[in-house]
């Protein structure tokens, strides 16, 4: 049974995440805009992600290829077929457009119904953040965590364990640990931060 305060929830506050993260498209980013100027509600959750996204903004992005084993590794375990390798001269436009300095990422397709946007990379620190979107009915591989991973759910609803994750909600997992079951019914979009050496089982 819904609570009370389930029942008067702004429908528009699940956007609002996206809306702060500039992942929105122009006219429901304007929708989006309009309707912050006269809700509290979803003001409210814009300064509370503020954070987040200032940080995210003061990021820089250094010239590193795309992660590539780690897609291949994708690939082969959820769709049981070779990936295709980045020819030459894509990988060399990608690594030139990111030393001519911040491009908006393009949306890659990882393996069926996993879509990723990387965002950036810390070769030092063995980081990565990206966006990051399961279709309906997909599921993320069994995998150990080579560092810290941080994930912040944007839209739709993911359950990691046994614990289902909802827009603006945070989950943290420690290096050293693993998830065995990562999935979402109702397809998803989340803000991944973690390390590119994660093993897939």
């Amino acid at each position: 049974m819904s609570s009370q305060s389930e029942r008067t929830r702004c429908g528009r506050r699940d956007l609002v995440a996206s809306y702060a993260l500039a992942v929105l498209d122009s006219s429901d980013a304007e929708l989006m805009a309009a309707h912050l100027a006269v809700c509290p509600e979803c003001q409210q959750e814009y300064h509370a992600v503020g954070g987040l996204t200032d940080a995210l903004s003061g990021w820089r992005v250094q010239e590193l290829p795309l992660p590539t084993p780690l897609w291949e590794r994708l690939l082969e375990r959820i769709a049981h077929v070779p990936q295709k390798k980045m020819s030459a001269s894509a990988a060399s436009a990608v690594t030139s457009s990111v030393a001519q300095g911040w491009q908006e990422p393009l949306w890659n397709e990882v393996a069926p119904g996993i879509t990723c946007k990387l965002l950036s990379m810390d070769a030092e620190k063995d980081r990565v953040s990206m966006l990051v979107r399961l279709a309906a009915g997909i599921s993320y591989p069994p995998h150990s965590h080579a560092g810290l991973e941080e994930l912040y759910l944007l839209e739709g609803e993911l359950w990691i364990e046994d614990r289902k994750l909802q827009p603006g909600d945070y989950n943290r997992a420690e290096a050293g640990t693993s998830d065995q079951r990562v999935w979402s019914e109702s397809g998803c979009m989340c803000l991944l931060i973690t390390s590119p050496l994660d093993e897939l089982r």
